[in-house]
């Protein structure tokens, strides 16, 4: 049985832009650094990593990665403040949750959200 996501594996084209992105955010480097190869963040009890990877290698969008965060609205201004521009506002989803949506510099989209119930 699967028990948990221990890391989810990003590529980027610019490692000290993405960086910077991803600790605008909040997100606290457990490995790596703007001018690695490969960094991490911590996320709760995972990871998100950071991969350099060449000009020339391209993706299109592939889906999104969600994290939960302990104030949905908080962070949607920090993300303002920073000079982001999120692709939504935070909203209640008819599923239970309060999110919005972010795409990193590298077109990778992010959604942050929080369990209505533990609002």
């Amino acid at each position: 049985m699967i028990e948990a996501i221990s890391a989810v594996t990003l590529a980027t084209h610019d490692m000290l832009r993405a960086v910077r992105f991803y600790a605008s955010l909040g997100f606290e480097i457990a490995h790596g650094s703007e001018s690695a190869s490969f960094t991490s963040f911590r996320a709760g009890a995972g990871y998100l990593n950071l991969i350099a990877q060449p000009l020339e290698k391209q993706w299109s969008w592939w889906g999104r990665t969600i994290f939960y965060v302990s104030d949905v609205d908080a962070l949607y201004e920090r993300a303002l403040a920073t000079g982001h521009r999120p692709s939504t506002q935070p909203r209640d989803a008819e599923w239970g949750e309060r999110y919005f949506h972010l795409t990193d510099p590298d077109g990778h989209e992010l959604s942050f959200a929080k369990l209505l119930a533990e609002r």
